[in-house]
């Protein structure tokens, strides 16, 4: 792994809240995070700005997930990928954000997945760029490990919907939104604990 993109990456990083306002501030423009512009992208960035507005008022830490927050010892940044258009980012980078407050040993940096090419083509799920990818990183910033685009139970749904039908339509995709929904970032919680744990 090529350690100056990362270190580049890290650097070029924004935090949550600039994350969100870049987002708030293209909407007013009309325009998505991303090279590629269009209405369809447009309407789901600004169906993921309401999506992440209430996620940040209403998503929780579990117990255990603080318990094991209070436990690290190693610092580590959450260098994440991720596009305002992206369905899956809307659920899970807010998660990511409850999870890095909750500790001074966590420090969260996202990155635009168009804009970072170098980075993006390191860490691809099956030969695509899905998004979001969150690579965790010590403080010398050597890569520990990498998670997502989705939590595991997401993605196993994803996998068998796929073999069944060939590939994802809009029904499934809501019903995958339903379900983040209901799951209120636990599942997330509990794979990255796993990979902390882990690590």
């Amino acid at each position: 792994m090529n350690n100056t993109i990362i270190t580049n990456s890290l650097e070029q990083g924004i935090n949550y809240n600039e994350y969100r306002l870049l987002i708030k501030k293209l909407l007013l423009e009309e325009k998505s995070t991303g090279l590629e512009q269009s209405e369809f992208l447009l309407e789901y960035s600004l169906l993921n700005d309401k999506r992440m507005d209430r996620l940040d008022k209403t998503l929780k830490i579990s117990e255990e997930t603080q318990n094991s927050l209070n436990e690290m010892t190693n610092k580590i940044t959450f260098l994440v990928i991720a596009e305002g258009w992206c369905g899956d980012a809307a659920q899970v980078v807010p998660i990511l954000n409850k999870i890095a407050e909750a500790s001074d040993k966590i420090d969260l940096k996202i990155v635009l997945r168009d804009e970072n090419e170098d980075l993006m083509n390191q860490f691809l799920t099956n030969g695509s760029k899905s998004i979001p990818k969150t690579i965790l990183v010590d403080s010398e910033n050597n890569v520990i490990t990498s998670w997502g685009p989705r939590p595991s139970i997401a993605t196993k749904m994803v996998q068998d919907y796929k073999d069944k039908n060939g590939s994802l339509d809009a029904e499934f995709k809501k019903d995958l939104q339903i379900w983040y929904n209901k799951d209120k970032g636990l599942s997330t919680q509990k794979d990255i604990l796993d990979i902390l744990k882990a690590s």
